[in-house]
């Protein structure tokens, strides 16, 4: 896709409140007809601009009490077979590759500081080719709406 027009970037800001407002809430809120929504984001779907939807959660209100980003140091060369370890963690929430000091950063949640302790030093560290990790916990987090 080449660029995005401003309706583009406003049809995206809007499913990005509300994943599920309709069509008709859509096109009303970004001044174009229904017909037009639907086509845009049909294009930015085929595009791979959109590539799903989801429904944010409250942590806590799920039983994650303790939450913390694990910064890694791995072998250059094990990034494929890291990252299919680290997906099957399933407190795993997120997972980036960067650079740095450290080359891949995860977002854990946890049950509690027990729960989260096992996580990083039975389940991570136990991945073949993490050479070393650093945990920060967080005390509170927000996501942008």
């Amino acid at each position: 896709m080449t660029s995005l027009d401003a309706t583009d970037r406003a049809i995206l800001d809007e499913l990005r409140r509300d994943a599920r407002t309709s069509m008709t809430a859509i096109a009303d809120a970004v001044h174009i007809s229904r017909a037009g929504a639907h086509a845009r984001i049909k294009r930015l779907t085929d595009a791979g601009v959109i590539t799903g939807y989801t429904v944010r959660t409250d942590p806590v209100q799920l039983g994650h009490h303790a939450s913390a980003y694990v910064m890694l140091a791995i072998e250059q060369a094990s990034w494929v077979e890291v990252q299919a370890r680290l997906r099957a963690i399933p407190e795993v929430e997120h997972m980036a590759l960067v650079g740095g000091d450290f080359d891949v950063i995860l977002l854990v949640r946890a049950s509690d500081a027990r729960d989260l302790r096992r996580i990083v030093l039975e389940d991570i560290q136990a991945v073949p080719s993490i050479r070393s990790t650093r945990t920060t916990l967080i005390f509170e987090d927000f996501t942008r709406d």
